[in-house]
């Protein structure tokens, strides 16, 4: 008997097939006027004005999956793109999602991958509202988020001035040394190291923090989706300012610490340069009383691009073409 047949594939339902087997796996929130079924959805826009975001993920690229499941890689891709919105200070209402899979690809695996879409965009209330599916000899997924701002302006990162603080909310550094761990094929069998794992196969962005902080009066903010220090020159560039961070503000998480220790690395350089947390970077006015849930780990002077105090750092960060 073949064992390969007695596993369903895509290409065993056909496009339509596929396409209805996800949709029926999607929920459609109160923002959600006009889901799955027609040309295009209707997403309620009660403010006015859509802040739209989007990112592509390619396997062997952004994941791969010998390493993480269909529903991790559900969760990080939906993860990555309501952290954008986020990160310009609205709140998530909806995605659509582009997909593109091997016709021999498991239906579980697909499923897995269609319910960590809908799980991510539960925790900050939106839908899967739509999309598309292609046939690909890889898994490629282009994510597609709107989002709402509540009536408030939208937190850019040119508003950066002098004599603002930069704080971080999230955790920097897990999806680095997750992915380091996985590359150098270490065991992974203690609770420390396994978190750090799973911060690479699934990010946990602080997205409430987003629209806090524009609400407390945040001047400039981003996702930091390719590492804190690339990141930060992209505020410190559009505002025409200098960043100083200091590297004794920063706290290590144990499973980043854990990592390090494992493969004698140096844990700070994870929490500086590594992407794929999410975690947000925000400006300041030095006048503004933050909750714990931001870190200052830094100030804004006149000058220009990101330094880190008493340190060199070389990489800093992830580059797309490199």
């Amino acid at each position: 008997m073949c064992v390969r047949r007695c596993v369903i594939t895509v290409g065993d339902l056909g496009e339509f097939g596929v396409v209805n087997r996800i949709t029926g796996r999607l929920p459609q929130g109160a923002a959600v006027m006009l889901g799955p079924g027609d040309d295009a959805a209707l997403i309620g826009a009660p403010d006015g004005r859509v802040v739209v975001s989007t990112d592509l993920l390619i396997e062997g690229r952004h994941f791969r999956r010998d390493w993480s499941s269909g529903y991790d890689v559900g969760r990080k891709a939906a993860a990555q793109n309501l952290s954008d919105v986020a990160a310009m200070g609205a709140a998530p209402t909806s995605i659509v999602v582009g997909l593109g899979v091997p016709a021999d690809l498991p239906l579980d695996w697909l499923d897995a991958l269609t319910d960590g879409f809908r799980d991510e965009c539960a925790t900050v209330g939106a839908s899967v509202a739509g999309g598309d599916v292609t046939r690909c000899d890889l898994v490629v997924i282009g994510v597609t988020a709107l989002g709402d701002l509540g009536g408030r302006a939208p937190v850019k990162r040119s508003g950066a001035r002098p004599g603002h603080v930069v704080a971080v909310a999230g955790r920097l550094g897990y999806a680095a040394a997750g992915w380091a761990l996985l590359e150098a094929g270490v065991p992974v069998e203690t609770p420390a190291l396994q978190e750090a794992v799973a911060g690479h196969r699934r990010p946990c962005p602080p997205y409430a923090m987003g629209p806090a902080a524009a609400e407390l009066g945040a001047s400039a903010m981003l996702d930091v989706s390719d590492g804190l220090l690339q990141d930060l020159g992209h505020i410190a560039e559009a505002s025409g300012v200098r960043v100083e961070l200091d590297p004794q503000a920063f706290a290590v998480g144990e499973p980043v610490a854990a990592a390090a220790k494992e493969l004698g690395a140096d844990p700070l350089e994870w929490v500086l340069t590594g992407g794929e947390d999410h975690a947000l970077a925000a400006v300041f006015p030095a006048e503004v009383r933050l909750p714990a849930t931001w870190q200052v780990v830094g100030r804004v002077v006149e000058g220009a691009g990101v330094v880190v105090y008493g340190r060199e750092i070389g990489q800093r960060g992830w580059d797309h073409f490199r």
